[in-house]
C-alpha cells in the first residue's frame, strides 16, 4: 500500500519523531491507527460479548459465586480446547 502523505502530516511526523515520543515514521503511523481503532464503535458480536460478560459478572456479585481468583478471560481461555 503507497500512502502520500501531505506537508503538514510530514512535519507532524517529523515532530514527533525529533520529540523522542517515536524512533521512526512506522511507529508513528502504528501509534495514530491504533489510537482510531480504539475508538470505533464495537461490532455487534463485541457488543453483545461484552454484555454477556457484564451480565455474568452482576450475576455472580447477586449470588454471591466466585471464580476461585480466576479472571473471566482465564476462565474462557480454560475452556477452550
Amino acid at each position: 500500500m503507497t500512502i502520500e502523505l501531505t506537508p503538514e502530516h510530514q512535519r507532524m511526523i517529523e515532530r514527533v519523531i525529533d520529540s523522542g515520543a517515536y524512533p521512526d515514521a512506522q511507529h508513528v503511523i502504528s501509534a495514530a491507527l491504533e489510537a482510531l481503532a480504539e475508538d470505533l464503535p464495537l461490532t455487534r458480536q463485541e457488543a453483545e460479548r461484552n454484555a454477556a460478560i457484564e451480565r455474568l459478572k452482576t450475576f455472580g456479585k447477586t449470588h454471591g459465586l466466585s471464580l476461585g481468583g480466576m479472571t473471566l478471560r482465564q476462565l474462557r481461555d480454560e475452556a477452550r480446547p
